[in-house]
């Protein structure tokens, strides 16, 4: 049927807490919301958006366009081909390397900053951009850009747990959700850090009366390598490196 609708559908899980902001943004991209299912940790979410319907009539006027376009080249080429050189010579080119004014250019240029730094643990001290993401929205692109540009690196800042769930109904490994600051589950801004499947001992706990296990609301020094951002559930992921008590 020409009027026949039919959708698209994708499956999304956010974080507790994150599910409204997930919505609006889908939302803004077109899609409904189908269904929705609570998990401890994250919730999914279900969604459809219809599909545009396929330019049969332009589709079959580029393909058209492309056979008149072969066929004048096969012509082209076939006369191309009878006396057109220059007695069998070819043209070689002018140089294979460098100018002598790249080369002068290339060594005057300064070396383009090291990102990757020596050692140095990013903070919101020492990094305008770590400063932002901490006040960021959990689904900003601010989000994104900074996993892009440090991933690998080593992050430290002041937080809280915010929730936490067992990883698969595992009953020693867990999912962990950090925010900055000391509010714990009341966090309201900043990244959806996430630790995903660890036990305490990955948490290398370190500092004075160091618990034996932790909970939702526990204040924390993170120090964490930055892992990917996943935008369809605006999780920020992090390896634990050290968690100092405070």
């Amino acid at each position: 049927m020409a009027d026949e609708v039919t959708y698209e559908y994708r499956t999304v899980r956010a974080v507790r807490g994150t599910g409204g902001l997930v919505i609006s943004k889908m939302q803004k991209d077109g899609w409904e919301l189908v269904e929705q299912s609570q998990g401890g940790l994250r919730s999914t979410l279900e969604f459809r958006r219809a599909k545009k319907p396929v330019p049969w009539r332009l589709v079959g006027g580029v393909v058209g366009l492309m056979a008149v376009l072969v066929a004048v080249a096969g012509l082209a080429a076939a006369f191309g081909g009878e006396g057109g050189g220059t007695d069998g010579a070819t043209t070689a080119p002018a140089s294979i390397g460098p100018s002598p004014t790249s080369a002068t250019q290339a060594a005057a240029a300064p070396p383009a900053p090291d990102r990757s730094g020596a050692a140095e643990v990013i903070t919101s001290a020492n990094s305008p951009e770590f400063a932002a993401l901490l006040k960021a929205d959990s689904c900003d692109d601010a989000n994104r850009a900074f996993a892009d540009a440090y991933r690998g690196r080593t992050i430290a800042f002041d937080g809280s747990i915010v929730h936490m769930a067992r990883h698969r109904s595992d009953e020693t490994r867990h999912d962990l959700l950090l925010g900055p600051g000391d509010e714990g589950p009341r966090t309201g801004l900043g990244p959806a850090f996430t630790y995903e499947d660890v036990n305490t001992l990955q948490l290398h706990l370190t500092g004075k009366d160091v618990p034996a296990t932790v909970k939702a609301g526990d204040l924390f020094r993170f120090v964490a390598e930055v892992g990917e951002f996943r935008p369809a559930g605006c999780l920020f992921l992090l390896r634990p490196v050290s968690t100092h008590t405070r």
